[in-house]
């Protein structure tokens, strides 16, 4: 059936940004648990990159809510988690058009630096500039750029003349990988751990493990080693400079599995889908059933707008134990409802609303959906207990009053969303809800 654009269109949106919570979380545990324990790149790959690519719900505080730029910047944020540079980019614009100064324009030109939209990106350089960026930061973008298109010469001569700073260092920790001067870039990037500026830092260790870890294995080859550091490029938003260490690996080890599966992340992150799906079905012949492995050929295929296909692997990989399952159910449902099966859609979402820890956006999606198939009792029911489990959610009461809208019941509404402002007296959408009944 065909869903109405007024219910299809803020589900598909809440579902893009469905489960980054839980993968920024996931890579908070996962970062932890790797200073204490490392195992061999062959078994973790695919839940290394898991760190940066799930799908999370955006659960903003009433607080976020009076500051719009803000607002964005933490949606864009969400999506920059996930990988899904393009959605990144419309929040940071909105933040900019918000007055978010200059953290909006960082980021923004962080996300056209990763979409490869050099004339945007021009643009948005001027406007640092002209807002008083640190010429350090700028520097170092132009710097990127420059190690992104291979004028490397340019980039050492701009490197070596800088003044001394953690982007400097970075920027030549990069260009050392680059050239397998490794020694080097271990040496830089030990420099940017102990500098001032805080996402270099972190950023430097992650590059640093990639060495540590291969130190654990004096046996392996330097195939080995370059995976590592793609992984680890991967991990802190370089793509761009992994791919190609990745086709050296590919080339000369058809049968290495991590490699692929890297490579394909890599192509996927950077819009590049084809190719994403042939890289990851490389991983797939090699593994067929790994559930990560599964995982990433689902997001592949959705990009290329497979539907069945896409839900197809996510079905193999909640089948295969992927973890967690609500992000499965999540894509799913995803999938099913751009492909117009709402009832497919509400299964999975009534799945999600009996985990205990069932978030807004579950019951969001399984209302939405439940009143597109025009069963607005139950969407009723599913919104209730929505209150009941999430009593101080504000969006949770709003939830509930434009169900009721919907079903035709005002006074209900009228009091669900009062019952909203109360606890957000900032929610925009129960404000306009509760304005047009009046």
């Amino acid at each position: 059936m065909k869903i109405p654009a007024r219910i299809l269109v803020p589900v598909i949106f809440a579902l893009l940004c469905a489960g980054a919570l839980i993968a920024f979380l996931w890579w908070q545990l996962i970062s932890s648990s790797r200073a204490v324990q490392r195992q061999p790149s062959q078994t973790d790959t695919a839940q290394e990159l898991l760190a940066g690519s799930g799908s999370a719900p955006v659960t903003l505080s009433p607080a976020d809510s009076r500051d719009q730029a803000l607002l964005h910047l933490r949606e864009g944020d969400l999506f920059a988690v996930r990988g899904e540079w393009v959605e990144a980019a419309k929040a940071y614009e909105r933040a900019v058009a918000f007055d978010g100064g200059l953290p909006a324009l960082r980021k923004l030109a962080v996300a056209q630096l990763q979409r490869r939209d050099m004339g945007s990106l021009q643009e948005t350089i001027r406007k640092l500039k002209a807002a008083g960026a640190r010429p350090e930061d700028v520097a170092m973008i132009e710097n990127i750029v420059l190690l992104r298109t291979g004028e490397l010469t340019t980039a050492r001569k701009r490197l070596e003349e800088a003044a001394d700073s953690p982007q400097k260092h970075y920027g030549l920790a990069l260009l050392s990988m680059i050239e397998g001067n490794h020694g080097g870039a271990q040496q830089e990037l030990s420099l940017v751990t102990i500098g001032w500026e805080p996402v270099l830092r972190t950023n430097a260790r992650t590059l640093l493990g990639a060495y540590e870890e291969f130190a654990l294995f004096p046996e392996s080859t330097d195939l080995h080693l370059i995976t590592l550091l793609s992984r680890a490029l991967a991990q802190v938003q370089e793509c761009e400079l992994a791919l190609p260490l990745l086709a050296q690996v590919t080339r000369e080890k058809e049968d290495y599995r991590d490699a692929w599966i890297v490579q394909g992340y890599c192509e996927l992150t950077t819009e590049r889908p084809q190719q994403a799906l042939a890289s990851l079905e490389r991983a797939y012949n090699l593994n067929p059933e790994k559930p990560e492995i599964q995982y990433f050929l689902a997001r592949a295929h959705a990009a290329l707008n497979q539907h069945d296909n896409a839900i197809t692997f996510l079905e193999y990989a909640l089948q295969n134990g992927f973890t967690p399952k609500s992000e499965l159910r999540r894509l799913i449902a995803s999938e099913a409802l751009k492909k117009g099966d709402a009832a497919a859609a509400l299964g999975q979402y009534k799945a999600l609303v009996e985990e205990p820890d069932a978030t807004i956006e579950a019951f969001e999606g399984a209302v939405s959906t439940a009143l597109a198939l025009e069963r607005k009792e139950e969407a009723i029911v599913l919104a209730k207990l929505a209150t009941e489990r999430l009593p101080e959610s504000a969006r949770a009461f709003d939830l509930l009053g434009w169900t009721y809208i919907e079903a035709g019941k005002k006074e209900e509404a009228r009091a669900a969303l009062t019952k909203a402002l109360t606890i957000d007296p900032y929610l925009l959408s129960a404000k306009d809800r509760l304005g047009k009944l009046k």
